[in-house]
């Protein structure tokens, strides 16, 4: 299970260092960026499922290089549902 939790320290990175915290955050935890408030507002994680699905497809138009980014892209959306899914349950 060591690759991995190296590829999902690699989402998190992305995520929270990299291109998704340049792009998305502005100072605000994961759990409240636009992702969130967007798929509250329509009451459905769907959004998050979808881009998921999109960077995946993405991903296979791709050099090696950036694919694996796309894809580390569609992990964190499909964490962002599996978030929004956990607080949708409280």
């Amino acid at each position: 299970y060591i690759r991995l939790k190296t590829v999902l320290d690699a989402a998190f990175d992305q995520a929270a260092h990299g291109k998704g915290q340049a792009r998305h955050s502005t100072g605000q935890d994961f759990a409240d960026q636009p992702m969130q408030a967007i798929s509250r507002l329509i009451g459905s994680h769907h959004g998050l499922i979808y881009q998921a699905m999109k960077k995946a497809q993405e991903s296979t138009r791709m050099e090696s290089g950036p694919a694996i980014a796309e894809l580390l892209g569609a992990i964190v959306y499909l964490a962002g549902a599996v978030i929004y899914l956990e607080d949708d349950q409280q």
